[in-house]
């Protein structure tokens, strides 16, 4: 028999398995909020969750970015609104993303910076400008949100934007790396801590994704070669290799998975 369905002790269900009816990638009805998504991977992610069915909130820094973003999911039949917040200031967090009214079913928690190094060249600065997004920034950010779904009641999905990084290392990445693989920590904690609040949280680890930003780093033949020679499927990563991800996570069809990493890395870690 396999190991899922009634009690075996005879009472009834958890809310874990309450809360999720079906095993669709659909994510009609739900709300969904993407950090990071002025740009990039964070508004394709916004994109494909608004095609999949959800309400989106994009929050970013730049209200400029997240408006122009926000129109074209609406131009695109799709419903989305925008907050404007620094994740990296916890006051800030607390008063805009803990004070927005109601609550969200998803977090996908993007928002993140890299500042390559070798490990004798890091700098102080880029040390602290590196952890201070993607780890102090994530976990406040997540922390906050979780606290809203805890609160409802009614579950949810959270969605660590990590890295292939998170499990291996890379030259001049060692900031970077520090910081992933705190995440990647963090996520597996955050599971078992939510899990009786039916959260669940998985994090999605890229290898390298083409895209504007990423865009000139391939412009050196010498790094695209090596690049390409650590991915066996021989390709970079688009953001709809990274976006299909997002929304499996976001929806029915994972509600067994937490804690877990979804590499999205063409096989390089498996080498």
């Amino acid at each position: 028999m396999s190991g899922g369905g009634a009690d075996p002790a005879g009472g009834e269900a958890s809310v874990a398995s309450e809360w999720l009816p079906g095993r669709g990638l659909g994510l009609d009805g739900r709300r969904a909020l993407v950090t990071g998504a002025g740009r990039g991977i964070g508004l394709a992610c916004a994109e494909a969750l608004a095609a999949a069915g959800a309400g989106v909130t994009l929050l970013s820094r730049t209200r400029s970015e997240l408006e122009q973003a926000a129109e074209g999911i609406v131009a695109a039949g799709g419903r989305a609104d925008v907050l404007v917040c620094d994740c990296t200031d916890t006051e800030a967090v607390t008063e805009v993303i803990g004070g927005a009214p109601g609550h969200w079913d998803v977090l996908v928690n993007n928002a993140g910076t890299n500042r390559p190094q070798t490990f004798l060249e890091v700098t102080r600065e880029a040390f602290e400008d590196v952890m201070r997004i993607n780890v102090t920034g994530a976990f406040f950010v997540a922390q906050t949100v979780a606290a809203k779904m805890a609160a409802a009641g009614e579950g949810g999905s959270i969605i660590n934007m990590s890295s292939q990084m998170g499990h291996v290392g890379g030259a001049r990445r060692s900031v970077y790396c520090t910081s992933k693989h705190a995440m990647e920590g963090m996520t597996k904690a955050m599971a078992i801590d939510l899990a009786p609040h039916a959260i669940r949280v998985n994090s999605v680890c890229p290898t390298f994704v083409v895209t504007p930003m990423t865009a000139p780093y391939f412009t050196d033949e010498a790094f695209l070669a090596d690049t390409l020679g650590r991915i066996p499927l021989g390709r970079l990563a688009q953001v709809n290799d990274v976006t299909g991800a997002v929304v499996f996570l976001a929806s029915d069809a994972s509600a067994m998975i937490t804690g877990s990493a979804l590499k999205v890395d063409g096989g390089w870690t498996a080498v």
